[in-house]
């Protein structure tokens, strides 16, 4: 398979941009033209950014899995897709091909219409990372079902917030995952979950971990149980829904400012193609490369590079049940010296993690195979760039340091690997049909180089979000009401000397925690919820590992004789209800917060505190109490 709209050179990369700001309906028309579509489109694109309105390839029929699957198998039907990298070393892997994953993703997609799944229907996918994952996506796909996958490590009240908003009918889940040295009780989480979610009447129960677990007369079917009834219906056809390219392909939650989450939509037609030309050009994929994304299925990265970019692409993509750092910090490096992957994307948490082991994990593996190494998540700080280049890449395979969000669907500013000329610490330049701006705090534009301001982005995209399901003013108020006709990413951003982009981190309030967003006012509720707490405020702070850490700031009713098991109790209440990934790193007890006198905190001075600029405070004049900073001062952890 060959991709026409790969480039190949700096001087392709800066043709193919100014085409696509010039004429981008010719341009996204172009590349769109080498998918499978039943129908073609009557127009390119419809959009305004007040509404916000967009609509791409408006008219043009498709489904997303033959796209994925039906096109490759005359060619490359015997080539592997997925290769699965189980959590325990132990564990046999397990490859599918092309063949093989499109005879599964058919019986699941049977499966699903035997259990009253039908087009437009929410199903809720809470499992592991296993090919049966991957497998579930497709099939929702292929039946025309919006799928919304919930990483495995939120709570029973996070699901059921999800699952409430998205008035899912189906859950697909697993008794159990496993992940590092634990076991995850997926299903018994489900089973709480469930308790405040009358719309789901079936779960389908994958075997993985053989926890025992408990199953409902009438709502609860082992997966194996389905897939068998289908195989003695004789395996019959599984044809692919007629979708139309505005038809909505998924929800992703994502946190907001608000406690509540947001469910991101993307829909079929323009997601396929922004995610496949991305994955092609960001890391100059070559056909029959392995391709091995670290993420969860569960996140945006997992959606797009482990799943529908690759996939797309006829690529071979690796799926890895576990952790960087079991059964030892070597675990990366093995998988990549066992499957000779040639192309590396994880998160900068996971590079600092594995850096602090030193280079005992890396010595004596393979890593030759590698041509590109990429990054997702969050920047990446310059000594792990250089320790990420010079350790893993042996100094010569090129990094990708990708920025891009939930809502972008795709990688939206990066390096194309050895096309663009890398820097550390910077994103670099936008991809063909990506129009960004800096903006200041008035939304007028800020031109030229060696300058600071809000990134925005001026113009559609095929990736883009449409809405937030069920709540299209919330759409359009947190993306683009802040400033007239442009998507405000809500990211600030420096742009250098060379036109290149550097992320420079939230300008609002969600915090990026090992490259996960999540909103300070989510994790204020849940501490908010614990028995005692009177109120809370919560900030980031500069964390080795993980780039932002939590720190919050909690008012009590009574001053506690054992403040440890306290902060103890206030992060066990915070795991329950969002998950483990939200617990507070550091917890400092005051007897008051700065607010103003109309009640508003200023988180502010509470990021200025935690982050240790004790000096550089600001005015605290307009205070209600400007005394209760110095506590806050003296007290600080």
């Amino acid at each position: 398979m060959s991709y026409p709209y790969q480039l190949k050179n700096f001087e392709e990369y800066q043709q193919a941009w100014q085409h696509s700001v010039t004429d981008p309906e010719g341009f996204w028309a172009d590349v769109a033209d080498h998918f499978y579509w039943r129908r073609k489109w009557d127009k390119v694109l419809e959009w305004n950014f007040k509404e916000p309105d967009v609509k791409w390839f408006t008219g043009a029929k498709l489904n997303i899995t033959e796209n994925c699957l039906d096109r490759h198998l005359g060619t490359l039907g015997n080539q592997p897709a997925i290769i699965w990298e189980p959590n325990d070393p132990e564990e046999r892997h397990r490859i599918l091909t092309y063949r093989e994953l499109y005879n599964k993703v058919c019986q699941f997609a049977n499966v699903l219409k035997n259990n009253g799944v039908k087009k437009g229907d929410r199903v809720c996918i809470y499992m592991g990372m296993i090919p049966e994952l991957a497998i579930a996506v497709l099939a929702c796909a292929r039946v025309g079902a919006i799928h919304s996958v919930v990483f495995g490590g939120f709570s029973a009240q996070s699901i059921a917030d999800r699952i409430q908003d998205a008035q899912a009918s189906l859950v697909i889940t697993c008794d159990g995952a496993f992940r590092g040295g634990k076991d995850i009780p997926l299903k018994s989480v489900i089973d709480d979950a469930l308790m405040a979610c009358p719309s789901v009447k079936k779960v389908i129960v994958c075997t993985r971990t053989r926890t025992p677990v408990s199953m409902l007369k009438g709502r609860d079917v082992w997966w194996e149980d389905e897939i068998k009834q289908v195989e003695t219906m004789g395996n019959p056809p599984a044809p692919a829904e007629e979708m139309d390219a505005e038809d909505t392909l998924f929800i992703l939650y994502t946190s907001g400012s608000t406690g509540k989450p947001k469910g991101v939509v993307h829909t079929c037609g323009g997601y396929m193609v922004y995610a496949n030309y991305t994955f092609i050009n960001t890391f100059q994929y070559k056909p029959r490369q392995v391709y091995f994304c670290t993420a969860d299925i569960g996140w945006i990265t997992g959606h797009s590079y482990i799943v529908y970019g690759p996939l797309s692409a006829g690529a071979t993509t690796v799926l890895f049940e576990g952790i960087p750092t079991y059964p030892d910090a070597g675990r990366f490096w093995d998988i990549v010296d066992k499957f000779r992957v040639n192309v590396l994307y994880t998160a900068p948490t996971a590079i600092r993690s594995l850096m602090g082991f030193g280079l005992g994990p890396v010595n004596h593996k393979d890593l030759s195979s590698l041509t590109t190494l990429g990054t997702v998540g969050e920047p990446i700080n310059e000594e792990a760039w250089h320790w990420y280049k010079d350790q893993i890449g042996k100094g010569k395979a090129p990094i990708t340091d990708t920025w891009w969000q939930t809502e972008t669907g795709g990688i939206m500013i990066a390096p194309l690997a050895g096309i663009t000329k890398e820097k550390p610490g910077y994103a670099t330049l936008p991809l063909p049909g990506i129009q960004p701006i800096l903006v200041d705090e008035n939304g007028n534009e800020i031109e030229g180089n060696g300058v600071n301001g809000n990134l925005c982005i001026k113009f559609p995209w095929p990736g883009m979000l449409r809405t937030t399901y069920g709540d299209h003013e919330r759409c359009r108020t947190t993306y683009f009401a802040t400033y007239e006709n442009l998507y405000f990413t809500g990211d600030g951003c420096l742009r250098d000397e060379d036109g290149y982009y550097r992320i420079t981190g939230r300008v609002d309030d969600v915090l990026n925690v090992s490259g996960h967003r999540i909103g300070t006012a989510e994790v204020e509720n849940a501490i908010n919820m614990h028995a005692g707490v009177v109120e809370s405020a919560v900030v980031g702070y500069p964390h080795d590992i993980k780039g932002q850490g939590i720190y919050a700031f909690v008012i009590t009713e009574k001053k506690h004789h054992d403040l440890e098991l306290t902060k103890k109790d206030i992060i066990q209440t915070v795991s329950r209800i969002i998950g483990p990934i939200a617990k507070p790193d550091k917890i400092q007890f005051v007897s008051g917060l700065p607010k103003t006198r109309s009640g508003k905190i200023m988180r502010r001075i509470l990021r200025k505190i935690a982050e240790g600029e004790l000096d550089n405070l600001g005015d605290t004049s307009t205070l209600l109490d400007p005394a209760v900073v110095e506590e806050i001062k003296q007290g600080r952890l």
